[in-house]
């Protein structure tokens, strides 16, 4: 697949992944038993609307969107959904793609899994203990990893303070 067509497939999911059923079927858990599990109406009850959206149908905020694409204080990344350490501030990077990115995660934090959906192949980002969707992980980032998490801010949230060693 050429990388204009790439490009432009990964623009159409940024803007239609929002919205639930367009294009993007929920996440396949493969059966997987997470620490954390809910019903999907549980899951509705604890998460808001764009929330569930992402975490639990592998949708897609818009580019920009989030708050904590700016956010620069020292801290954590945390799981919207089960509240597991995702991300230290430490690695976080601008990568002038509209999602947070960082270049790695904690340790035992996330999983990866295969996604092919789009059109294209790519390593769709899981949180570890309740398998919620975080985004895609690509090798086009920073030393010392040379990968970039590019992940959506609607599937975490931030608590500053000491950020955990890189």
């Amino acid at each position: 697949m050429s990388a204009r067509r790439q490009f432009l497939n990964t623009l159409a999911a940024a803007g239609l992944g929002a919205l639930p059923g367009l294009l993007l079927s929920p996440i396949a858990r493969a059966a997987k038993a997470y620490e954390v599990t809910h019903t999907e109406a549980e899951w509705k009850k604890l998460l808001t609307p764009q929330q569930f959206t992402v975490l639990r149908q592998a949708g897609t905020e818009r580019p920009y969107s989030s708050p904590l694409n700016d956010e620069k204080r020292a801290g954590v990344f945390s799981c919207a959904g089960c509240k597991l350490a995702l991300f230290s501030s430490a690695t976080k990077f601008e990568s002038h793609t509209g999602w947070p990115s960082f270049w790695k995660p904690l340790d035992r934090a996330v999983e990866k899994t295969a996604d092919n959906s789009l059109g294209m192949s790519r390593d769709e980002v899981l949180c570890r203990r309740c398998g919620g969707h975080l985004g895609h992980v690509f090798d086009d980032g920073p030393k010392p990893t040379g990968l970039r998490y590019c992940m959506n801010g609607l599937a975490m949230t931030f608590e500053p303070g000491a950020a955990p060693a890189a």
